[in-house]
């Protein structure tokens, strides 16, 4: 039955590149777009370094560089089809128009007119909605920078494609993907058709398309169903920019539109570090720098912050210290194809600096690391050594989506005269073990001390009795969990009083200092830091507490404090030296 699922699938798929290629080859005649309506403004962030990479001849897509000073773009071999994707998608120029001078600039053109030479007659690896539509915005945002210097008939090329790609797009976003290809296809079609003369037509149906899918797609917290803060703000960036272009056309911005926008930002606030970075989770990163913020003052919504849940996240802030943990459930279905076993992990941040983090996403790194990655033993929280509290599997012909996964989550978050309190707890693994697992949280109110305790317990006679037949299965020697908390990279962490605390020395130079009790074994061991546009996993460090859980309830209590000696405030003014960078190590 799941092999005739996995054909099924595979025949939908073919069957809609064929049709995109059809109609990619007849929008190909279309009748060309002789200018724009009104000079469109650039919104778009681009990377200051990325750009000085990519006028160096250094591509780097998707944790693979390619280093070819002396061709074009477009002769590189894309070495699979997410870094196809970004080379098409054109998310590039954004980093050539950081950059701004003369270089970018003829780099920037050859590239454009190189695409059009090359694949504008419908051909390629482009033609589909989702980046037929991130390529108008850019193309579309950096006009004037493409334009520049050009003649009259390269001016008619870069308009007479524009066109054509409008046109396959106005035929084809309906097949784009739900969730951010569909919101990158439908903003793609708003600005095309706002901008560029004779497309006017292609306008209204895509604004009702896209507020339908702003009541369908974006739930009542301001979530998403991938639970990806990343992609939370690439949707609510997207959304924003298509609000800004009707409303500088006159059109009138739809209610369910205005009212999406309205729920993300504060759900983007609850999930944004003290550090400014969104917190890492489902396969998101912490976004480009700039871009939140960006994001956030464009929007023009001030919402708070709330107590309640935020997409499913908790979020506890004193002092300089955020803390924010996965408390529900993780994605369903087709949305947990990137979602991670990470539930009740937590992310810890001091000020500038980022202390206890997740591993990451490792899509970039192959298939090896994308699953690592995945697994909670990459998340700073509680591990059955040997089983995530999501397993990875096969569902309707789809590998690699998130099954057995924990059905019942419930959160709680509390405030009292001397911290605050999350407590949380999870069934991931009462079927295979009979225990769940509970997590409390207090986070003092000036922000310098975390307490914590985890617990696995069995909670009905059904669990007692799986308990046991677990305990059968190892011989009576008791169930192995890990309690990891990662480190970033930047951390300097070394075991101190006699083996009792491992000192963690952040670059602000604030010591925080970790303790737990003897209820488990306090190592520290080896861990990777995964994050985009490296080439490499960065080596870091992480505190693992182990143990064997021999009874129906197992405590382990721990706590993360700044150092008696660690003022409330430091000026930390000096920058990151991995901010920005692309390595090749």
């Amino acid at each position: 039955m799941v092999k005739d699922r996995t054909w099924v699938t595979r025949i939908a798929a073919g069957q809609t590149r064929l049709l995109d290629r059809v109609h990619a080859r007849l929008a190909a005649r279309a009748r060309p777009a002789t200018g724009f309506v009104s000079s469109p403004e650039p919104r778009t962030i681009g990377h200051l370094a990325r750009g000085r990479q990519l006028i160096a001849g250094n591509f780097l897509f998707d944790g693979h560089l390619v280093e070819a000073p002396a061709s074009q773009i477009w002769d590189i071999g894309p070495p699979d089809a997410p870094y196809a994707a970004g080379l098409q998608g054109c998310g590039w120029l954004d980093d050539l128009a950081a950059v701004g001078d003369g270089k970018a600039r003829e780099r920037a053109q050859a590239w454009v007119f190189g695409w059009i030479d090359r694949y504008g007659n419908g051909q390629g690896p482009g033609w589909t909605p989702d980046l037929a539509g991130r390529r108008l915005i850019r193309w579309i945002n950096h006009a004037l920078f493409l334009l520049r210097g050009q003649d009259k008939a390269a001016s008619e090329r870069f308009y007479a494609s524009l066109a054509r790609q409008t046109i396959f797009l106005s035929r084809r976003w309906r097949s784009a993907g739900q969730g951010l290809p569909r919101f990158e296809a439908l903003t793609g079609m708003i600005y095309a058709g706002l901008s560029l003369t004779g497309m006017e037509r292609h306008v209204d149906p895509v604004v009702a398309a896209l507020a339908q899918d702003c009541k369908t797609q974006v739930d009542a917290t301001g979530g998403i169903p991938t639970r990806n803060p990343e992609e939370l703000l690439e949707v609510f960036t997207l959304l924003s920019w298509a609000a800004q272009a009707l409303a500088e056309a006159d059109k009138t911005v739809p209610q369910a539109h205005l009212a999406a926008i309205a729920r993300i930002a504060p759900t983007l606030r609850a999930l944004r570090h003290a550090d400014g970075g969104l917190a890492r989770f489902h396969g998101g990163g912490r976004g480009l720098d700039g871009r939140l913020d960006h994001a956030l003052a464009t929007s023009g919504v001030k919402g708070r912050v709330t107590e309640a849940l935020h997409m499913g996240f908790g979020r506890l802030a004193a002092g300089r210290t955020t803390v924010i943990v996965d408390a529900s459930a993780p994605p369903k279905g087709a949305a947990s194809a990137q979602g991670h076993a990470s539930t009740l992990a937590f992310e810890l941040t001091s000020g500038r600096r980022q202390v206890i983090v997740n591993c990451g996403s490792g899509a970039s790194f192959g298939q090896d690391w994308r699953r690592a990655g995945r697994a909670t033993a990459s998340h700073s929280t509680l591990g059955i050594d040997g089983f995530s509290s999501s397993r990875l599997g096969q569902s309707g012909g789809t590998t690699d989506l998130l099954i057995e996964a924990p059905t019942r989550v419930l959160c709680e978050v509390s405030h009292t005269t001397a911290a605050q309190r999350l407590e949380a707890g999870h069934n991931g693994w009462q079927n295979s073990h009979g225990l769940t697992h509970a997590r409390t949280l207090d986070l003092t109110q000036d922000g310098r001390r975390l307490t914590a305790e985890d617990l696995l317990a069995t909670l009905s006679e059904a669990d007692k009795t799986r308990f046991d037949r677990a305990m059968d299965g190892t011989a009576l020697q008791g169930i192995a969990y890990s309690i990891r908390f990662h480190l970033h990279p930047e951390i300097e962490a070394s075991i101190d009083l006699g083996g009792t605390a491992i000192s963690l020395a952040l670059k602000s130079g604030e010591i925080w200092i970790f303790r737990a009790d003897s209820t488990a074994l306090m190592t520290l061991d080896r861990s990777a830091y995964l994050e985009s546009g490296r080439l490499a996993p960065r080596p870091a460090q992480q505190v693992v507490l182990s143990g064997r859980a021999m009874a129906y309830a197992t405590r382990v209590r721990w706590s993360l404090a700044k150092a008696q000696d660690t003022p409330n405030a430091l000026r930390d003014l000096a920058p990151d030296p991995a901010d920005g960078d692309q390595d090749k190590d």
